[in-house]
């Protein structure tokens, strides 16, 4: 078993999709080790979207990300990286498989519902960033 993390974005929060996202990840076998909600300050959407920086659609992205509240959660799961990745679906709603958490609740390529690390490394970054030790 190893953890991941998810983020529920301010779409998916501002439209009263959080318990069907939740549910739908409880569903799929993961466990929830850590979860609050939060407001995402530009500094800190900034340093955690760092590796976006001076592409097109960064500054898009940090007025999204701090435009509500979001929903980090540390997930376990055996394989839990690309367990989430293949329950979140693609980036882009209209590629993402039928029944996936993106082709259910995203509104866009951009506002997509649903953040999840892409790699073991980057994963216990991200848990890092949002939960100190005693929280999970």
């Amino acid at each position: 078993m190893n953890q991941t993390l998810a983020i529920i974005k301010p779409d998916a929060v501002g439209s009263g999709n959080t318990g069907k996202i939740i549910a739908q990840l409880e569903n799929s076998g993961f466990s929830i080790k850590a979860i609050k909600l939060t407001v995402l300050n530009r500094e800190q959407a900034g340093t955690f979207y760092s590796v976006h920086e001076g592409k097109t659609f960064y500054e898009g992205l940090i007025d999204f990300m701090t435009s509500g509240p979001v929903i980090p959660m540390v997930l376990k799961a055996d394989a839990a990286v690309e367990k989430l990745r293949e329950v979140i679906g693609a980036t882009d709603p209209a590629e993402a498989a039928e029944g996936t958490v993106r082709n259910l609740y995203a509104e866009s390529k951009g506002r997509n519902a649903i953040h999840a690390s892409d790699s073991n490394e980057n994963a216990q970054v991200e848990i890092d960033f949002f939960f100190s030790q005693n929280e999970r």
